[in-house]
């Protein structure tokens, strides 16, 4: 499990304040092989963009999903090989609490296997403020995701 600092912490709770009433989404870094992560990438959400180009393809905006762009995307993918990998992608949710939804996992979980061997960190918004936050990992064995509290900041 990884283990996320107060300082990180309070740069993804600003980021989601800061996005709301949008979901925002970023990356957390660190060195291979560390369970502590010690940066935090900001991304950027193109769900608005996509659903403006093609309503039928997107329907939901950024308020409900979120979608990286291709610099976001070529980061991740190059990250997975260098001596910094993502090793987290947080979003957050706008009015709801801090699941792992259908369409993350669409995202995250192809033919049973992870898309990039990273965890997810989702975090509850209400008025735009945290409310909660929890971590989920993947567990290859029974094919699900483990699901953590992780303090806010």
């Amino acid at each position: 499990m990884l283990r996320l600092d107060a300082a990180l912490m309070g740069e993804v709770m600003a980021h989601a304040r800061e996005a709301y009433p949008e979901e925002c989404v970023g990356f957390f870094l660190g060195a291979r092989g560390s369970d502590a992560p010690d940066e935090v990438r900001r991304c950027e959400n193109i769900q608005n963009r996509l659903h403006a180009g093609d309503p039928a393809a997107f329907p939901r905006t950024a308020r409900t999903a979120y979608n990286l762009g291709a610099r976001d995307l070529l980061l991740l993918d190059k990250s997975q090989r260098g001596d910094r990998p993502v090793v987290c992608i947080y979003h957050s949710h706008i009015e709801a609490d801090a699941y792992f939804s259908a369409e993350d996992r669409r995202f995250a979980v192809q033919e049973g296997e992870l898309v990039y061997p990273v965890q997810y960190l989702v975090v509850s918004m209400y008025d735009g403020e945290p409310r909660a936050a929890n971590l989920f990992r993947w567990d290859a064995v029974r094919g699900e995701f483990d699901e953590t509290s992780v303090p806010l900041a």
